[in-house]
């Protein structure tokens, strides 16, 4: 069985000699990517601060490489580990390529003085982390996500065996998180670097991580591989989801569907319902779905977002059971809104849905227009 790297044994993580989370277990192996999950508050960051040594530990122990943490010089720790926290540095009068030259410094004499080689390799993590536009601008005068790429280019410049990062994504438009991720992900693929990190975009965790570890109260939640960990139920739990709901398998969030008897049929295919479900949703109508087998894009929507869902099974024609309760729903809706229903092959018999409700004058289609409700 292969050793882990960091290796948390009955650690327990707080403030002042008091504990928050006690009895963590926890082994991460050379190369893994590990994401902590979990609310605001809940001892996320207090971990992550034990581990990188800015927190004593309460009480157990935290292995790096077999030997305890404590056991590190400053400078051996900085050739181990690099780390990129929340808190913001202010340095003064320096250009972004200063700041992420610091990385160099564990492997500068005394004086910190670069070596050509040290230049290259900054220069390199700069690009890296498509920085390299930013390198002479003022570290205080670039944009918050800027400065987070620095940060990530500078603990790249220490060549680390472990990298610690609290909340890397929280500044970054949708591009640059998942550059940062892609990047995180190659530097542990291709040179067996150690991820351990905090996110809050569950499901940006998914995508990235080879284990989540789930923070919640005084003991470590749950731990696992995405797919054992972040389930519907564990993140409904997690973070006391009343008012919306997680669908582990397409890593979306869900607000709370509207309350109240629908008044409204949506007749989808193929994913084509789930703009419309959204945008009854979000004016407070109930409405009921179907005709959405279980397999379809659709579904996992429509169970979240519908009053109710008048439900197929994949692969088969529609039965008469199913056809019957979609026609009672045509008839008693005071409004049928076709969001693209297919109508061939098994599902030949729905286009009579869609012609009885033209009959009844109550046939509204989203194809081709702009719709509103």
């Amino acid at each position: 069985m292969e050793k882990s790297y960091l290796q948390l044994e009955k650690a327990a993580v707080g403030y002042a000699g008091k504990a928050l989370i006690s009895g963590i277990e926890i082994g991460v192996k050379k190369g893994e990517i590990v994401t902590l999950a979990g609310p605001n508050g809940s001892g996320k960051s207090t971990i992550l601060k034990s581990i990188t040594r800015q927190l004593a530990l309460v009480g157990g122990d935290v292995l790096l490489d077999g030997r305890p943490l404590a056991a590190y010089s400053p400078q051996e720790l900085a050739k181990k580990m690099a780390v990129v926290l929340t808190a913001g540095m202010r340095p003064e009068l320096m250009t972004c390529r200063d700041v992420a030259a610091m990385g160099r410094y564990p492997y500068t004499g005394r004086l910190g003085i670069l070596s050509g080689e040290d230049e290259r390799k900054v220069d390199a993590a700069l690009q890296m982390v498509n920085a390299g536009h930013l390198a002479e601008r003022p570290y205080g005068e670039v944009s918050d996500g800027e400065r987070q790429r620095i940060l990530l280019a500078r603990a790249i410049c220490q060549e680390p065996e472990i990298i610690v990062l609290d909340e890397p994504t929280s500044f970054l438009d949708i591009r640059h998180k998942l550059d940062l991720l892609s990047i995180l992900q190659r530097m542990a693929r291709e040179q067996g670097i150690t991820v351990v990190m905090s996110l809050h975009e569950i499901d940006l965790a998914m995508k990235i991580s080879d284990r989540v570890i789930c923070v919640k109260g005084a003991s470590i939640y749950a731990c696992g591989t995405p797919e054992e960990v972040l389930r519907d139920e564990t993140i409904r739990d997690l973070y006391n989801l009343e008012s919306a709901s997680y669908d582990a398998l397409t890593g979306s969030v869900e607000m709370a569907a509207p309350a109240g008897q629908p008044q409204i049929l949506v007749l989808s295919s193929c994913g084509r319902g789930i703009p419309v479900y959204r945008r009854l949703q979000r004016q407070g109508k109930p409405f009921a779905a179907g005709v959405v087998y279980t397999n379809d894009l659709d579904y996992p929507a429509a169970v979240r977002l519908s009053a109710h869902v008048i439900t197929a099974e994949p692969f088969a024609p529609v039965s008469d059971a199913v056809y019957s309760e979609a026609m009672e729903w045509v008839e008693k809706c005071g409004r049928v809104i076709d969001a693209g229903l297919v109508t061939e092959g098994g599902n030949r018999r729905l286009a009579d849905l869609l012609q009885r409700a033209e009959e009844l004058g109550k046939l509204e289609s989203t194809a081709g227009k702009v719709w509103t409700v």
